[in-house]
């Protein structure tokens, strides 16, 4: 049973340090509580600044693709969203870590609001004007957790036994669904936004990001700079190499010695030569000037 493998336990974090899905569960609980205050008490204008919406879509709002992901429209929908995100979150936290884990849950949650997004533009009859939920990203999650545990089984709502790639077929299948047949029978869920998390899920495992071992596209990047400006710095030094011309009655021998001294100049600097090199280097130049 899934509830018996370690993975399924409290991930035992070093240092007593509260897990992310622990941290995030409370921060997901006060702004939901925020919210209920300000509808009441403050009436301010920040919702529809922080969801998704057509309207900041159109305006290049950009950061409405991460705040919509804290916001909830109701009680129901974030207690929904919450008991699915505690069971994945600790689950997919303990195979990815935490910055992983972090990225793979905006990140999805960013696809899905794309894509939910696009359709709110392309579509505003059938797919509203606002979007709000975790939901987006915790389907990103299940899609991780399922691929990579395919055979494990789920109580799915504590009662229907169930494999992990089954519940990922039969969520996205009714996400799918409801993205092409955008009917009102669907609830008002935002299908698409879990649509383009599951998708944005499975390109994570597609992609091998789930093995610590596998970089991020953007990690080692300086690394990656720094070596590629050593190698033009080299070459530039190599064009700027002096060229000094030997006598051909000098023979070949001492060409090769010549070019030998000028490309360790050029790899390790002028202090790495030896005392017989130097003495080399300076007979090839008195000859150069005496020409």
């Amino acid at each position: 049973m899934l509830e018996d493998r370690d993975y399924m336990r409290e991930p035992d974090f070093r240092s007593g340090s509260m897990s992310m899905t622990k941290l995030l569960t409370i921060i997901f609980v006060v702004v939901f509580a925020l919210q209920c205050i300000d509808d009441v008490y403050l009436h301010s204008n920040a919702y529809p600044w922080l969801a998704l919406t057509s309207d900041g879509i159109r305006h290049g709002w950009v950061w409405q693709l991460l705040t919509f992901q804290f916001l909830h429209g109701s009680l129901g929908h974030i207690v929904g969203n919450l008991i699915t995100f505690w069971w994945l979150g600790r689950v997919t936290e303990d195979i990815l870590g935490r910055n992983r884990f972090l990225i793979a849950l905006f990140g999805s949650g960013v696809v899905g609001g794309i894509l939910q997004g696009v359709l709110m533009l392309l579509f505003p009859t059938h797919f509203g004007y606002m979007a709000v939920g975790a939901s987006a990203g915790v389907s990103g999650l299940l899609a991780i957790f399922a691929l990579i545990h395919k055979d494990d089984e789920i109580r799915f709502f504590g009662i229907f036994p169930l494999k992990g790639i089954t519940l990922l077929w039969i969520w996205g299948g009714l996400s799918l669904f409801f993205t092409l047949v955008p009917s009102a029978f669907g609830g008002g869920i935002a299908y698409a936004a879990h649509l383009g998390g599951i998708l944005a899920g499975m390109a994570w495992v597609k992609l091998g990001w789930h093995h610590a071992y596998n970089q991020l596209p953007w990690e080692g990047l300086s690394e990656r700079f720094k070596s590629t400006g050593k190698k033009r710095d080299a070459g530039r030094t190599d064009s700027r190499r002096p060229k000094l011309v030997v006598h051909p009655d000098d023979g070949e021998a001492v060409k090769g010695d010549v070019d030998r001294i000028l490309d360790k100049i050029s790899a390790q600097g002028i202090n790495s030569l030896s005392a017989r090199e130097r003495e080399i280097l300076e007979s090839a130049r008195k000859k150069m000037s005496q020409q």
